[in-house]
């Protein structure tokens, strides 16, 4: 299996980019990682916030890989715990799905657009995190699931 995640600018915190890096060799044994980084937009003051949603929205999806399970990670979206993430992460595989692109915008969220256009929405929690935050969340529940496809005490 193959994970793409597909992040709007770099990671500013050097904590979480350190955790998000040892995150991603750990779950590199399990599968391959991609991580990249699109160059975002400068934006004026006075642009719309729906603007500016609409144009990430289509950045992250312009840099998706074709024929890839787009993934949309948005506090709408399907909660699941670890265990069902990781049984999720399995149906996809068994039904052929061999690459699996997360998408998280930046700090205003994702578009109605870029939801409606994924294959799946899911949420990482009921709470609020940056989007910074959100990244490490996922490659660290990534590394979770796989683990605990795999048997795996990491999760116990």
């Amino acid at each position: 299996m193959r994970f793409e995640l597909l992040f709007l600018g770099k990671t500013k915190e050097k904590y979480l980019a350190a955790g998000i890096e040892d995150y991603r060799k750990r779950l590199s044994r399990y599968a391959e990682v991609e991580i990249r980084t699109i160059k975002e937009k400068k934006w004026g003051a006075r642009e719309a916030e729906e603007k500016i949603k609409e144009e990430e929205a289509r950045l992250l999806l312009g840099h998706a890989t074709e024929s890839t399970l787009r993934v949309a990670l948005d506090p709408t979206g399907r909660q699941l715990n670890s265990e069902e993430f990781a049984e999720l992460l399995g149906n996809w595989e068994t039904q052929g799905r061999r690459r699996i692109t997360f998408l998280i915008g930046g700090p205003l969220g994702l578009a109605d657009s870029l939801r409606q256009e994924a294959d799946a929405v899911l949420s990482l929690s009921a709470m609020t995190f940056t989007h910074e935050m959100a990244r490490l969340l996922l490659v660290e529940q990534l590394y979770r699931a796989c683990s605990i496809r795999a048997g795996s005490q990491y999760h116990k």
